[in-house]
Parts: C-alpha cells; structure tokens; sequence
C-alpha cells in the first residue's frame, strides 16, 4: 500500500468544506425561499429528463434524550416523546404540500433518516413516518435505505422493526469504544453492546452496517484509539467512516462542556489518522474517498471500483446523481440547479407550515460558473479523474483557459505525487485520494477568494 507520511497529512491539515454540495452550504441566502423552491419542483414536475429519474429523500429527526459534547447537528435534547409526535405531524404535512408541486408517486431510489436521533422516534411513530412517506412516493427495489442508529435507544427487536419498514442500511454511531473518551463526551455506550447489535443486523439480513468513528476527542490517545480500532477491526463493519473532531465551541453551545486541556494535540490527532489508515487497510479495507472505508465486496468500494460513485449531502453514494428532498427542521434539498434549507427551529418550521407554506427559508440558483465547477469538483471527489475533452463537449469550454489558474495551482500538487496533470486531464493518484478533499478545494471560487476557512472543519 501507499505509505500516506505525516509530513503530508500536517501540510493538509487545514479548514475546508466537506463538498457535500458545490457552492457549499454556507453559501445559501435568504433571497432564495419558498418561492424560488416551488419553481424549481413544477419545472421538474414537467420536465421529462427529471421526472424520470428516482428522487432521493432526507427525513430530519431534531430529537435527542441526551446530549453529546461534541455534537454539531441540529438537535432538541428532550426527555418527552409526545414532542416527536406533534413533529410527525407536521413531517405529513410538510409531505402533502410537497406532493402538491411534484406529485403523488414519485419514484425513490434513495432514503435517509438523520439527526438528531431518528431512533428516538417510537415504533409505533417509525411506522406511522414511513406509512406517510410510502403514501406519497413509491420505492424502487434495489435502492439504498439507511437510517442512523443511535446504539443506546435499539436492541434486536427494534432492529428488526427496521427491517420490517424496508431499511436496509444502518449507520451506527460509535465515534470511539475507550469508557474514559465516552465519559468525556457524555456518551455511554459498552462495546459488548455494539457488537451484539451488528450481530443482530447481520442475521437480520441488513446489506451494510456502518459504523461511525471519531478522532480527536477529549482524553484520546493514538494508543487508545490504536486499541478501538482493534475492536472495530473485530466487528468487521462494511463500511466505516472515519471522522476528525472539528472543536468550535464558538458555534456549538454542546461542545463548551468539553474541557479544552483534555483535547489531543495536532501533532496527535495526526498519528490517529496515520495510524487509522494503516489499520483499516491491513484489515482488508478499501479506501474509498475521504473519510471513508469498505470491505472489498461492500456496495460503496464496488461503485468506487467501477467508477460509478456518486456525492450527495449525506456524502459518498452507490446511487445515481439525483434530485434530493430534505424534510423536516433544517433539512436540505437539491431540486434542478437549485439547493434549499428549510427553517432552523421548530417554532419558524411549525410556523410555516401553519400558514401552508413550504418551510424552506433559504437556498441557491446556481449559476453556470456553479454548475461548471460542482462537476469539476465531484468527479475529481467520486472518479479521482478529470478529462479535458469530454468535459469541454459536456460544458462548451476550453479547459485549459478556463481554469487556468487553477492547473497553475495543481503544479505543487503534481510535484508533491497527489495528482498527474497530463495532455489528456487531471488524475489523483494513489496517494492523491487521501487529499482529494484538497485537491478539489483549488477549484472552489469561493473559497479562493474568501481565505476565511474557519468556518469549515479541518479537511485532515
């Protein structure tokens, strides 16, 4: 295997987006709201192109019974489940004025339910969710349905429920197996639990179970981190997603319980890194992008082998590039050359929907510069590939000019052996895809003209 040197990943370790999305979230502004999102649904109600391809729904659950320090997701702590009830409520709601512009019956080849802790719902308010949302749209065979799992709020019954519903991916959040790391962050979870539960998946017949991980919390060690990775080693999930801690108590009132003095140093969190990569790939891992690793046989190293990988706001996707509906508080879309988000509290989202209106409350129009660099940006991050001349057929540029400024900024990369810039394109190399959150950032305009990056985590 390649050897990814510290050296490299120290040069790297600098705030960047996730690219989720190109323009990225923090982009999005309020003179895009209800309106300009209905267009966008009756132009793909009408468009044959659109119509014919399977949508893509995000369902957001805001609730937690317990709050986690190092959190940045959108969540209520809440000890009452009748909150999720009333949120149901509104979820049906929100649906039927969706329904309104797009139709009843749209195809869905993609699921996903986050959080917050989507678990947190009842069984019997999972049911009731997933009846709604089987009203209004009809869901392919062979499409991805995955739903994040909180380990502390399932056991095997509720695991099987899931199944029942039509999931058939879990994403179970571990983020690290060491008792004092969990103490630290206020999240208490036995391994001896985790590792019942993904036995349980698996005789359930679940097509991929992933787990969660997360380097640089209070109280770790590369050593302790060296033993959970042991351990998840053991588990053999199929896939893993391995995740810095980005710390800014500044925008997360969660993480002000951390205490700052118990946090890894750089120098630290980069030997986690170096040593996760090395341990995930002796266990037969493939590295798929980012922060993300698959067994061989997994879905998601397969697409990846076949260049068919795909990005979507929930990231990396064997599924093809579609429109997305994000439902519930806070919740993102993508509609035609459009991005959307709905109201951040529940009091501006509940108040929307009382009025009958779509509670989006901010958004993009992408223009053709946008769309023109968002492919860039996502074949450099999904096919580690970029070809001058179909990309000119496809945009009607000429490459070389056009990003001229850009392949100037490649050359270090090239030197450093993270890219091949040839006649023919821009190729990341082996080593080059433990980067290629870096590489793709010399094509973002935003950020180059804005060098304030410290809004987005650390890219290593």
């Amino acid at each position: 295997m390649t050897v990814v040197t510290t050296e490299l990943l120290r040069r790297f370790d600098v705030p960047g987006p996730r690219y989720t999305s190109y323009p990225t979230a923090d982009r999005f502004v309020e003179a895009f709201g209800e309106k300009e999102y209905i267009l966008a649904l009756a132009q793909r109600r009408v468009g044959s192109v659109a119509k014919a391809m399977p949508l893509s729904l995000y369902v957001h659950i805001p609730f937690c019974e317990s709050l986690c320090y190092y959190c940045a997701c959108n969540k209520i702590i809440t000890k009452h489940p009748e909150r999720a009830e009333v949120y149901l409520r509104y979820l049906s709601r929100e649906i039927d004025l969706h329904t309104a512009h797009c139709g009843i019956g749209q195809h869905v080849s993609q699921l996903h339910f986050g959080g917050g802790t989507p678990t947190f719902l009842s069984d019997d308010g999972l049911r009731e969710l997933m009846g709604m949302l089987k009203r209004s749209f009809v869901f392919v065979p062979g499409g991805e349905y995955s739903i994040e799992v909180d380990p502390r709020t399932v056991d095997e019954q509720r695991l099987a429920l899931l199944a029942e519903l039509g999931f058939n991916r879990l994403s179970f959040g571990v983020q690290d197996f060491d008792p004092e790391v969990q103490k630290a962050v206020h999240r208490i979870q036995p391994a001896g639990k985790v590792f019942g539960l993904v036995e349980s998946a698996r005789k359930l017949g679940f097509e991929s179970v992933n787990v969660d991980l997360i380097y640089g919390l209070p109280r770790q060690t590369p050593e302790s981190f060296d033993r959970t990775l042991e351990q998840v080693a053991q588990l053999r999930p199929d896939r893993i997603a391995l995740y810095a801690y980005a710390h800014l108590p500044e925008r997360f009132k969660a993480q002000r319980r951390i205490i700052t003095s118990e946090l890894p140093m750089a120098s630290a969190k980069v030997s986690m890194l170096a040593r996760s990569i090395d341990a995930f790939m002796n266990a037969g891992y493939v590295y798929v992008g980012m922060d993300h690793f698959a067994l061989p046989d997994d879905a998601l190293a397969v697409a990846k082998r076949q260049g068919r990988l795909h990005r979507n706001f929930q990231g990396y996707s064997t599924q093809p590039d579609c429109d997305l509906i994000g439902l519930g508080v806070s919740a993102i879309g993508r509609v035609g050359a459009t991005y959307s988000q709905n109201a951040k509290t529940l009091d501006e989202y509940y108040d929307a929907i009382n009025h009958g209106h779509l509670p989006v409350v901010r958004g993009l129009a992408l223009t053709k510069d946008d769309l023109v660099r968002r492919a860039a940006i996502m074949a450099l991050m999904c096919q580690g590939e970029l070809l001058f001349e179909p990309f000119e057929q496809s945009w009607l540029i000429d490459f070389r000019r056009y990003f001229e400024a850009e392949l100037r900024q490649l050359e270090e990369m090239e030197q450093q052996g993270l890219v091949v810039v040839s006649p023919e394109g821009v190729t990341v190399t082996t080593m080059g895809w433990f980067f290629v959150r870096g590489v793709a950032m010399v094509f973002d305009k935003y950020l180059q003209a804005d060098r304030n990056r410290a809004r987005f985590s650390r890219i290593i």
